[in-house]
């Protein structure tokens, strides 16, 4: 054939395509219509060559009864007469489309609830934080969705409330359902509800009270122990935390908690576990200043720039365990650090840590080479531990 003639599924298929990049778009109004898919344009030389196949084609096209209008011309050709050919199918909404690629109860339930929003907040019109959740609107259950739009309708009319999650008084809301995807729609719906571009932190959008930061202590000076009344393994909020009456001469931040947990009595010392990136919140604690703070960490390019983070904020704090020679020292129980970190830009490094940054991220010793610090064999590790508290080497 000189040009390819498109049977009903070959214009599904290109229908598919279609809808999948612009049906988003569709449900805010946009889009031509009538959308046209062209057939084909046969002449006279290519049916002769083929007629079966043309008559197959002009058959299939006879058949169809799905959406959109099926047009047909009338061709007076000298040798085969008057032809009546289907020269194109004719869409005309995008509803049209949705019920040809099995799409048509999604898209309807999206528009639906699309013009729901859209009603009750005009400024969710056209807007794109609105229409990249597409899947939500399709897919919510109908309570799921009515919870949804009760809880925008909430949040729009009790700006700063300052309750927790949990006390919101709408229908089957709770914590548990408010998940980290379903956040991550509620603050883009609010955000354009709001007129904003970008979303911000769940709570401070919503004008609720954000669950208190808690930290997980162990105090390992017995001496400490005895005026917290025997307390060694304590997780309470940061607040709280500042409060107590210590006065650590030294302070061990460890990343792994099972490695916190597993540490043997150190006098004049305590260890917080598993702060990961939010070990910043440290310069909160009033206590600490005049102590010196250890961090250990994994040995990858993510613990290195937590350590510069950490660093940030405690200038005078030290590392250990996070050095070329334990990492060569434990060469059979290397791992592989997943996804390194994107930036080189670590300034709070020492130049020792800086270069040891610098060869994992090159690869070095291999691809993403790292070491976890729960891995780091234990006697290895308790000898160079000990000496770091008691500020030796």
């Amino acid at each position: 054939m000189a040009k390819k003639l498109l049977f009903p599924e070959d214009a599904r298929t290109w229908l598919r395509r279609r809808y999948a990049s612009q049906h988003r778009i569709w449900l805010n109004g946009d889009g031509t219509w009538p959308l046209r898919v062209l057939l084909g344009e046969p002449t006279e030389k290519t049916v002769a060559e083929d007629a079966g196949l043309v008559r197959q084609w002009v058959e299939a096209w006879t058949r169809w009864h799905d959406a959109g209008e099926v047009e047909w011309l009338e061709r007076q050709w000298p040798r085969l007469g008057t032809q009546r050919l289907p020269c194109r199918l004719q869409l005309s909404c995008a509803a049209d489309v949705a019920r040809i690629v099995g799409e048509e109860q999604r898209y309807q339930r999206a528009s639906q609830r699309v013009d729901r929003l859209t009603a009750a907040w005009r400024e969710l019109s056209g807007s794109p934080l609105l229409l990249r959740h597409y899947d939500e609107l399709a897919d919510y259950p109908e309570p799921e969705f009515e919870r949804l739009f009760a809880l925008l309708r909430w949040l729009d009319l009790n700006r700063d409330s300052a309750h927790y999650l949990r006390q919101l008084p709408i229908e089957g809301m709770d914590t548990k359902w408010c998940d980290a995807k379903r956040r991550t729609v509620i603050t883009d719906l609010l955000v354009a509800m709001r007129g904003g571009s970008e979303p911000l932190e769940f709570h401070e959008l919503c004008g609720l009270r954000r669950p208190a930061l808690r930290l997980r202590l162990r105090v390992l000076c017995p001496e400490a122990r005895q005026r917290l009344g025997g307390l060694g393994d304590v997780e309470a909020p940061i607040e709280q935390i500042a409060g107590l009456n210590l006065r650590p001469a030294c302070a061990l931040v460890v990343e792994n908690l099972e490695t916190g947990i597993a540490l043997p009595d150190l006098p004049g010392c305590l260890a917080f576990m598993k702060l990961g990136n939010s070990v910043g919140v440290l310069s909160r604690i009033p206590w600490l200043e005049g102590a010196r703070v250890v961090y250990w960490g994994d040995i990858d390019t993510h613990g290195l720039a937590i350590l510069s983070q950490a660093r940030a904020v405690l200038p005078g704090l030290s590392s250990v365990l996070m050095d070329e020679a334990t990492l060569l020292h434990s060469r059979a129980l290397w791992g592989r650090e997943p996804v390194p970190f994107p930036s080189a830009q670590l300034p709070h490094l020492t130049a020792a840590e800086h270069t040891l940054f610098t060869a994992l991220r090159d690869n070095t010793w291999g691809p993403n080479v790292r070491l976890e610090q729960e891995r780091v064999p234990w006697p290895y590790a308790m000898e160079a531990l000990r000496r770091a508290v008691r500020g030796v080497g």
